[in-house]
Protein backbone atom coordinates (compact mmCIF):
# COMPACT_ATOMS: atom_id res chain seq x y z
CA UNK A 1 0.00 0.00 0.00
CA UNK A 2 1.23 3.51 -0.80
CA UNK A 3 2.38 5.28 2.37
CA UNK A 4 -0.10 8.14 2.04
CA UNK A 5 -3.03 5.71 2.14
CA UNK A 6 -2.06 4.11 5.44
CA UNK A 7 -5.08 4.01 7.75
CA UNK A 8 -4.20 5.23 11.21
CA UNK A 9 -6.81 2.88 12.73
CA UNK A 10 -4.43 0.02 11.83
CA UNK A 11 -2.01 1.43 14.41
CA UNK A 12 -4.26 1.27 17.44
CA UNK A 13 -3.79 -0.77 20.59
CA UNK A 14 -5.44 -0.78 24.05
CA UNK A 15 -3.60 1.49 26.51
CA UNK A 16 -5.25 1.53 29.96
CA UNK A 17 -4.67 4.72 31.93
CA UNK A 18 -2.90 2.80 34.68
CA UNK A 19 -0.14 1.80 32.21
CA UNK A 20 0.75 5.46 31.56
CA UNK A 21 3.60 6.48 33.87
CA UNK A 22 2.47 9.63 35.69
CA UNK A 23 5.87 10.13 37.34
CA UNK A 24 9.38 8.87 36.55
CA UNK A 25 11.24 6.32 38.62
CA UNK A 26 13.39 7.71 41.43
CA UNK A 27 16.49 6.48 39.56
CA UNK A 28 16.27 7.21 35.83
CA UNK A 29 18.48 4.36 34.67
CA UNK A 30 16.56 1.70 36.65
CA UNK A 31 13.71 1.72 34.14
CA UNK A 32 13.02 -1.45 32.18
CA UNK A 33 14.59 -1.89 28.76
CA UNK A 34 12.85 -3.95 26.09
CA UNK A 35 15.39 -5.33 23.61
CA UNK A 36 14.07 -6.13 20.12
CA UNK A 37 16.77 -7.70 17.96
CA UNK A 38 16.03 -9.17 14.52
CA UNK A 39 12.49 -10.14 15.53
CA UNK A 40 13.37 -11.55 18.97
CA UNK A 41 12.18 -9.77 22.12
CA UNK A 42 13.71 -9.80 25.59
CA UNK A 43 14.20 -7.38 28.46
CA UNK A 44 16.84 -5.92 30.73
CA UNK A 45 17.43 -2.82 32.87
CA UNK A 46 18.32 0.46 31.13
CA UNK A 47 21.53 0.67 33.15
CA UNK A 48 22.82 -2.24 31.01
CA UNK A 49 22.06 -0.55 27.66
CA UNK A 50 25.75 -0.14 26.67
CA UNK A 51 26.25 -3.91 26.81
CA UNK A 52 23.70 -4.35 23.99
CA UNK A 53 25.47 -1.94 21.63
CA UNK A 54 28.35 -2.69 19.24
CA UNK A 55 31.70 -1.30 20.32
CA UNK A 56 32.86 1.67 18.28
CA UNK A 57 29.36 2.63 17.10
CA UNK A 58 28.12 6.23 16.88
CA UNK A 59 25.24 7.29 19.15
CA UNK A 60 23.38 10.53 18.48
CA UNK A 61 21.50 12.50 21.16
CA UNK A 62 19.15 15.50 20.95
CA UNK A 63 20.49 18.16 23.34
CA UNK A 64 17.44 20.44 23.26
CA UNK A 65 16.21 21.88 26.56
CA UNK A 66 12.54 22.27 27.49
CA UNK A 67 11.51 25.85 28.18
CA UNK A 68 8.89 26.93 30.72
CA UNK A 69 6.53 27.74 27.88
CA UNK A 70 3.22 28.30 29.69
CA UNK A 71 2.49 31.90 30.71
CA UNK A 72 -0.63 32.86 32.68
CA UNK A 73 -2.49 36.17 32.68
CA UNK A 74 -5.66 37.25 34.50
CA UNK A 75 -8.15 39.59 32.87
CA UNK A 76 -9.75 42.29 35.02
CA UNK A 77 -12.85 40.07 35.09
CA UNK A 78 -10.74 37.40 36.80
CA UNK A 79 -10.71 35.06 33.78
CA UNK A 80 -7.47 33.06 33.52
CA UNK A 81 -5.82 33.10 30.08
CA UNK A 82 -2.99 30.68 29.31
CA UNK A 83 -0.54 31.58 26.55
CA UNK A 84 1.49 28.57 25.38
CA UNK A 85 4.64 29.53 23.46
CA UNK A 86 5.07 27.40 20.34
CA UNK A 87 7.83 28.99 18.28
CA UNK A 88 9.56 32.38 18.10
CA UNK A 89 8.18 34.83 15.55
CA UNK A 90 10.18 38.03 16.04
CA UNK A 91 13.08 37.47 16.33
CA UNK A 92 12.62 34.04 14.73
CA UNK A 93 15.99 32.75 15.92
CA UNK A 94 15.77 30.83 19.23
CA UNK A 95 19.11 32.02 20.60
CA UNK A 96 18.35 35.66 19.84
CA UNK A 97 14.83 35.30 21.25
CA UNK A 98 15.96 34.32 24.72
CA UNK A 99 18.39 37.24 24.82
CA UNK A 100 15.67 39.73 23.81
CA UNK A 101 14.98 42.64 26.15
CA UNK A 102 11.86 44.79 26.21
CA UNK A 103 9.76 43.11 23.52
CA UNK A 104 9.37 40.00 21.40
CA UNK A 105 6.70 38.03 19.51
CA UNK A 106 5.78 34.33 19.53
CA UNK A 107 3.36 32.03 17.74
CA UNK A 108 1.20 30.61 20.50
CA UNK A 109 -1.73 28.47 21.51
CA UNK A 110 -4.22 30.29 23.73
CA UNK A 111 -6.19 28.62 26.49
CA UNK A 112 -9.64 30.08 27.33
CA UNK A 113 -9.53 31.99 24.04
CA UNK A 114 -13.23 32.87 24.15
CA UNK A 115 -12.47 35.13 27.13
CA UNK A 116 -9.74 37.01 25.25
CA UNK A 117 -11.45 38.35 22.16
CA UNK A 118 -9.61 41.67 22.17
CA UNK A 119 -7.48 43.99 24.29
CA UNK A 120 -4.12 43.66 26.01
CA UNK A 121 -3.42 41.44 28.98
CA UNK A 122 -0.94 42.51 31.65
CA UNK A 123 0.64 41.18 34.83
CA UNK A 124 3.19 42.42 37.32
CA UNK A 125 6.32 40.32 37.80
CA UNK A 126 9.07 40.34 40.39
CA UNK A 127 12.35 38.87 39.17
CA UNK A 128 15.03 38.99 41.83
CA UNK A 129 14.86 42.54 43.15
CA UNK A 130 13.32 43.91 39.93
CA UNK A 131 9.58 44.58 39.52
CA UNK A 132 8.16 45.04 36.04
CA UNK A 133 4.90 44.96 34.09
CA UNK A 134 4.53 42.55 31.19
CA UNK A 135 1.79 42.81 28.53
CA UNK A 136 0.51 40.39 25.89
CA UNK A 137 -1.35 41.54 22.78
CA UNK A 138 -2.93 39.05 20.39
CA UNK A 139 -2.50 39.83 16.69
CA UNK A 140 -3.30 37.83 13.56
CA UNK A 141 -3.63 34.08 13.11
CA UNK A 142 -0.69 32.31 11.46
CA UNK A 143 -1.97 28.92 10.37
CA UNK A 144 -3.57 27.48 13.51
CA UNK A 145 -1.39 29.59 15.86
CA UNK A 146 -1.90 33.06 17.32
CA UNK A 147 0.74 35.77 16.88
CA UNK A 148 1.24 37.33 20.32
CA UNK A 149 3.36 40.43 21.04
CA UNK A 150 4.97 40.60 24.50
CA UNK A 151 6.35 43.80 26.01
CA UNK A 152 7.87 44.54 29.42
CA UNK A 153 8.94 47.86 30.88
CA UNK A 154 12.39 46.97 32.19
CA UNK A 155 14.99 46.34 29.47
CA UNK A 156 17.51 45.05 32.02
CA UNK A 157 15.55 41.77 32.09
CA UNK A 158 15.79 39.22 29.26
CA UNK A 159 12.92 37.06 28.02
CA UNK A 160 14.82 33.98 29.22
CA UNK A 161 14.82 35.41 32.76
CA UNK A 162 11.07 36.06 32.55
CA UNK A 163 10.34 32.46 31.50
CA UNK A 164 12.68 31.08 34.16
CA UNK A 165 10.89 33.13 36.81
CA UNK A 166 7.18 32.91 35.93
CA UNK A 167 6.84 30.35 33.11
CA UNK A 168 5.46 26.88 33.78
CA UNK A 169 7.01 23.71 32.38
CA UNK A 170 4.60 22.13 29.85
CA UNK A 171 4.39 18.46 30.84
CA UNK A 172 2.42 16.23 28.42
CA UNK A 173 -1.38 16.64 28.55
CA UNK A 174 -1.96 12.88 28.86
CA UNK A 175 -0.39 12.90 32.34
CA UNK A 176 -3.60 14.60 33.53
CA UNK A 177 -1.91 16.40 36.39
CA UNK A 178 -0.44 19.77 37.25
CA UNK A 179 3.26 20.47 36.76
CA UNK A 180 5.24 19.90 39.95
CA UNK A 181 8.54 21.42 41.03
CA UNK A 182 10.24 18.03 40.54
CA UNK A 183 9.30 18.06 36.83
CA UNK A 184 11.74 20.93 36.27
CA UNK A 185 14.50 18.37 36.81
CA UNK A 186 12.97 15.05 35.81
CA UNK A 187 11.47 16.35 32.53
CA UNK A 188 14.92 17.39 31.25
CA UNK A 189 17.66 15.10 29.97
CA UNK A 190 20.92 15.25 31.93
CA UNK A 191 22.64 16.49 28.74
CA UNK A 192 20.08 19.18 27.78
CA UNK A 193 21.77 22.43 26.71
CA UNK A 194 19.98 24.42 24.01
CA UNK A 195 16.68 26.07 25.06
CA UNK A 196 13.75 25.81 22.68
CA UNK A 197 11.55 22.72 23.15
CA UNK A 198 8.03 22.65 24.56
CA UNK A 199 8.26 18.88 25.06
CA UNK A 200 11.17 16.72 26.16
CA UNK A 201 12.98 14.25 23.87
CA UNK A 202 11.83 11.59 26.30
CA UNK A 203 13.99 8.66 25.15
CA UNK A 204 16.88 10.57 26.67
CA UNK A 205 15.29 10.84 30.12
CA UNK A 206 16.69 7.41 31.09
CA UNK A 207 20.33 8.39 30.65
CA UNK A 208 22.48 9.21 33.69
CA UNK A 209 26.13 10.24 33.97
CA UNK A 210 26.82 6.61 34.93
CA UNK A 211 25.28 5.27 31.67
CA UNK A 212 27.08 7.90 29.59
CA UNK A 213 30.37 6.92 31.21
CA UNK A 214 29.68 3.26 30.46
CA UNK A 215 29.07 4.17 26.81
CA UNK A 216 32.43 5.93 26.70
CA UNK A 217 34.18 2.96 28.30
CA UNK A 218 32.66 0.68 25.66
CA UNK A 219 34.08 2.91 22.93
CA UNK A 220 30.70 4.26 21.80
CA UNK A 221 31.21 7.58 20.01
CA UNK A 222 28.70 10.22 21.18
CA UNK A 223 27.44 13.19 19.17
CA UNK A 224 24.66 15.73 19.72
CA UNK A 225 22.19 17.39 17.39
CA UNK A 226 19.49 19.90 18.27
CA UNK A 227 15.85 19.53 17.27
CA UNK A 228 13.42 21.76 19.17
CA UNK A 229 10.37 19.61 19.90
CA UNK A 230 7.07 21.38 19.16
CA UNK A 231 3.65 20.89 20.72
CA UNK A 232 2.68 19.17 17.49
CA UNK A 233 4.42 16.06 18.82
CA UNK A 234 1.23 15.49 20.85
CA UNK A 235 -1.06 16.30 17.94
CA UNK A 236 -3.33 13.29 17.35
CA UNK A 237 -3.89 11.96 13.84
CA UNK A 238 -7.59 12.70 13.29
CA UNK A 239 -7.78 11.82 9.60
CA UNK A 240 -8.57 8.29 8.44
CA UNK A 241 -5.55 8.22 6.13
CA UNK A 242 -2.25 9.86 7.01
CA UNK A 243 -2.29 11.70 3.66
CA UNK A 244 -4.65 14.20 5.33
CA UNK A 245 -2.53 14.70 8.47
CA UNK A 246 -0.29 17.78 8.48
CA UNK A 247 3.03 17.32 10.26
CA UNK A 248 4.37 20.13 12.43
CA UNK A 249 7.59 21.93 11.52
CA UNK A 250 10.55 21.54 13.87
CA UNK A 251 13.84 23.46 13.87
CA UNK A 252 17.20 21.74 13.82
CA UNK A 253 20.85 22.62 14.23
CA UNK A 254 23.67 20.26 13.25
CA UNK A 255 27.34 21.22 13.61
CA UNK A 256 30.05 20.53 11.10
CA UNK A 257 31.86 18.10 13.45
CA UNK A 258 28.69 15.97 13.64
CA UNK A 259 28.59 15.63 9.86
CA UNK A 260 32.30 14.76 9.84
CA UNK A 261 31.76 12.13 12.52
CA UNK A 262 28.85 10.63 10.58
CA UNK A 263 31.16 10.20 7.59
CA UNK A 264 33.80 8.53 9.78
CA UNK A 265 31.12 6.03 10.81
CA UNK A 266 29.97 5.36 7.21
CA UNK A 267 26.81 7.39 7.97
CA UNK A 268 25.46 4.70 10.32
CA UNK A 269 24.14 5.80 13.70
CA UNK A 270 22.25 4.71 16.80
CA UNK A 271 19.54 7.33 17.39
CA UNK A 272 18.38 8.25 20.88
CA UNK A 273 14.72 9.09 20.37
CA UNK A 274 12.47 9.84 17.44
CA UNK A 275 13.63 13.48 17.38
CA UNK A 276 17.20 12.35 16.66
CA UNK A 277 15.79 10.03 13.99
CA UNK A 278 13.94 12.88 12.26
CA UNK A 279 17.04 15.07 12.38
CA UNK A 280 19.43 12.44 11.01
CA UNK A 281 17.10 11.23 8.28
CA UNK A 282 16.29 14.82 7.25
CA UNK A 283 20.01 15.45 6.72
CA UNK A 284 19.98 12.94 3.86
CA UNK A 285 17.26 14.84 2.00
CA UNK A 286 18.96 18.17 2.67
CA UNK A 287 22.09 16.68 1.11
CA UNK A 288 20.06 15.64 -1.95
CA UNK A 289 18.94 19.25 -2.38
CA UNK A 290 22.56 20.40 -2.35
CA UNK A 291 23.53 17.73 -4.87
CA UNK A 292 20.80 19.00 -7.20
CA UNK A 293 21.57 22.68 -6.58
CA UNK A 294 24.81 23.64 -4.76
CA UNK A 295 23.56 27.25 -4.52
CA UNK A 296 20.49 26.27 -2.47
CA UNK A 297 19.74 28.61 0.46
CA UNK A 298 19.49 27.55 4.10
CA UNK A 299 15.72 28.11 4.09
CA UNK A 300 15.35 25.99 0.95
CA UNK A 301 16.95 23.07 2.78
CA UNK A 302 13.68 22.62 4.71
CA UNK A 303 12.44 19.04 4.33
CA UNK A 304 8.72 18.92 3.56
CA UNK A 305 6.40 16.22 4.84
CA UNK A 306 6.28 13.99 1.77
CA UNK A 307 9.67 14.78 0.29
CA UNK A 308 11.24 11.36 1.00
CA UNK A 309 8.43 9.66 -0.88
CA UNK A 310 8.68 12.08 -3.82
CA UNK A 311 12.42 11.34 -3.92
CA UNK A 312 11.63 7.64 -4.19
CA UNK A 313 9.21 8.32 -7.06
CA UNK A 314 11.87 10.40 -8.80
CA UNK A 315 14.37 7.56 -8.28
CA UNK A 316 12.02 5.11 -10.00
CA UNK A 317 11.42 7.56 -12.85
CA UNK A 318 15.17 8.15 -13.15
CA UNK A 319 15.79 4.40 -13.30
CA UNK A 320 13.14 4.03 -16.01
CA UNK A 321 14.77 6.83 -18.00
CA UNK A 322 18.16 5.15 -17.59
CA UNK A 323 16.77 1.91 -18.99
CA UNK A 324 15.19 3.79 -21.90
CA UNK A 325 18.50 5.51 -22.53
CA UNK A 326 20.28 2.18 -22.71
CA UNK A 327 17.65 0.87 -25.10
CA UNK A 328 18.25 3.91 -27.28
CA UNK A 329 22.00 3.22 -27.01
CA UNK A 330 22.78 6.65 -25.62
CA UNK A 331 26.08 5.52 -24.19
CA UNK A 332 28.47 8.37 -24.84
CA UNK A 333 31.11 9.13 -22.19
CA UNK A 334 29.74 12.67 -21.79
CA UNK A 335 26.25 11.37 -21.00
CA UNK A 336 27.54 8.85 -18.48
CA UNK A 337 29.58 11.54 -16.73
CA UNK A 338 26.71 14.03 -16.64
CA UNK A 339 24.12 11.60 -15.29
CA UNK A 340 24.10 11.59 -11.45
CA UNK A 341 23.56 8.42 -9.47
CA UNK A 342 19.85 7.59 -9.34
CA UNK A 343 20.10 7.00 -5.58
CA UNK A 344 22.91 8.98 -3.97
CA UNK A 345 24.31 7.27 -0.90
CA UNK A 346 24.10 8.73 2.59
CA UNK A 347 27.84 9.44 2.40
CA UNK A 348 27.36 11.44 -0.82
CA UNK A 349 24.54 13.43 0.75
CA UNK A 350 26.42 14.23 3.97
CA UNK A 351 29.59 15.12 2.08
CA UNK A 352 27.54 17.50 -0.07
CA UNK A 353 26.23 19.20 3.08
CA UNK A 354 29.80 19.61 4.38
CA UNK A 355 30.88 21.19 1.09
CA UNK A 356 27.81 23.45 1.23
CA UNK A 357 28.76 24.61 4.76
CA UNK A 358 32.28 25.37 3.55
CA UNK A 359 31.13 27.30 0.48
CA UNK A 360 28.82 29.40 2.67
CA UNK A 361 31.37 29.96 5.43
CA UNK A 362 29.19 28.23 8.06
CA UNK A 363 30.18 26.02 10.99
CA UNK A 364 26.66 24.71 11.60
CA UNK A 365 23.53 23.94 9.62
CA UNK A 366 20.34 25.67 10.81
CA UNK A 367 17.18 24.54 9.06
CA UNK A 368 13.83 22.86 9.67
CA UNK A 369 12.00 19.64 8.93
CA UNK A 370 8.43 18.49 8.55
CA UNK A 371 9.36 14.90 7.68
CA UNK A 372 6.86 12.12 8.33
CA UNK A 373 8.38 8.66 8.67
CA UNK A 374 5.86 5.88 8.11
CA UNK A 375 5.82 2.32 6.70
CA UNK A 376 7.21 2.49 3.18
CA UNK A 377 10.03 4.80 4.28
CA UNK A 378 13.60 3.56 3.71
CA UNK A 379 15.98 4.52 6.52
CA UNK A 380 19.22 6.05 5.25
CA UNK A 381 21.32 6.65 8.39
CA UNK A 382 19.68 5.25 11.56
CA UNK A 383 20.53 1.59 12.21
CA UNK A 384 19.43 1.22 15.86
CA UNK A 385 16.90 3.16 17.89
CA UNK A 386 16.44 3.83 21.61
CA UNK A 387 12.87 4.99 22.21
CA UNK A 388 9.96 4.95 24.68
CA UNK A 389 6.51 3.44 24.07
CA UNK A 390 4.26 5.79 22.13
CA UNK A 391 0.58 6.65 22.02
CA UNK A 392 -1.82 4.58 19.90
CA UNK A 393 -2.56 6.03 16.44
CA UNK A 394 0.37 8.46 16.62
CA UNK A 395 2.93 9.47 14.00
CA UNK A 396 5.63 8.24 16.41
CA UNK A 397 4.17 4.75 16.30
CA UNK A 398 4.23 4.94 12.48
CA UNK A 399 7.93 5.83 12.67
CA UNK A 400 8.63 2.80 14.87
CA UNK A 401 6.64 0.53 12.56
CA UNK A 402 8.66 1.74 9.57
CA UNK A 403 11.87 1.02 11.50
CA UNK A 404 10.97 -2.58 12.43
CA UNK A 405 9.42 -3.37 9.03
CA UNK A 406 5.86 -3.48 10.37
CA UNK A 407 6.61 -5.71 13.38
CA UNK A 408 5.54 -3.13 15.98
CA UNK A 409 2.78 -5.32 17.47
CA UNK A 410 5.33 -7.92 18.58
CA UNK A 411 7.07 -5.20 20.59
CA UNK A 412 3.94 -3.59 22.04
CA UNK A 413 2.23 -6.89 22.87
CA UNK A 414 5.31 -7.91 24.85
CA UNK A 415 5.47 -4.55 26.65
CA UNK A 416 1.77 -4.67 27.56
CA UNK A 417 1.98 -8.24 28.85
CA UNK A 418 5.21 -7.70 30.82
CA UNK A 419 4.28 -4.66 32.91
CA UNK A 420 6.22 -2.03 30.98
CA UNK A 421 5.32 1.60 31.74
CA UNK A 422 4.25 3.73 28.76
CA UNK A 423 4.76 7.23 27.31
CA UNK A 424 7.03 10.09 28.42
CA UNK A 425 7.91 8.97 31.93
CA UNK A 426 7.65 5.28 31.04
CA UNK A 427 10.16 2.55 30.22
CA UNK A 428 12.49 2.29 27.22
CA UNK A 429 13.27 0.02 24.30
CA UNK A 430 16.26 -0.72 22.09
CA UNK A 431 15.20 -1.61 18.55
CA UNK A 432 17.60 -3.46 16.24
CA UNK A 433 15.73 -4.47 13.04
Amino acid sequence: METKHIRISDYNYPLPDERIAKFPLAQRDHSKLLVYEHGRVGEDVFLNLPQHLPQGALMVFNNTKVIQARLHFHKQTGALIEVFLLEPARPADYELMFQTRGRCSWLCMVGNLKKWKEGTLSRQLTIGDVTLTMTATRRQMVGTSHWVDFEWDNPSVSFAEILESVGELPIPPYLNRATQESDKTTYQTVYSKIKGSVAAPTAGLHFTPQVLQALDERGIDREEVTLHVGAGTFKPVKSEEIADHEMHTEYICVHRQTLEKLLRHQCRAIAVGTTSVRTLESLYYMGLKVLRNPAVSEQELHVSQWEPYLSEELRVESEELRVESEELRVKSEEFATATPSATPSAEEAIRALLNWLDSNGLSALHSSTQIIIAPGYEYKIVRMLVTNFHQPQSTLLLLVSAFVKGDWRTIYDYALSHDFRFLSYGDSSLLIP
